[in-house]
């Protein structure tokens, strides 16, 4: 399995910190009551988890077809190999 370059990484993570830090910030520099900051706050908090979670759930089905495409190939892997013998 290939594997991202450092790069990669450190571009990914600097630029999802950059957008919750300066999402934040704008959060808080807002001319607003503390309870308006504190809803945008909750909605920023519940936009990352889900985000995270869809990323998961999406990682996680394409591992899974892999997975089911290598059973498959190794059953018909098997079966040419049983009908070359026969």
């Amino acid at each position: 399995m290939k594997s991202d370059s450092a790069a990669w990484q450190f571009q990914v993570w600097a630029s999802f910190l950059a957008a919750i830090l300066t999402t934040s910030v704008g959060i808080f520099a807002l001319p607003v009551d503390i309870w308006i900051r504190s809803f945008l706050g909750m909605g920023l908090l519940f936009s990352v988890g889900s985000t995270l979670s869809l990323a998961k759930t999406m990682r996680d089905k394409h591992e899974q077809s892999k997975l089911i495409g290598r059973v498959t190939e190794a059953k018909t892997e098997k079966l040419l190999r049983e009908f070359e013998v026969a």
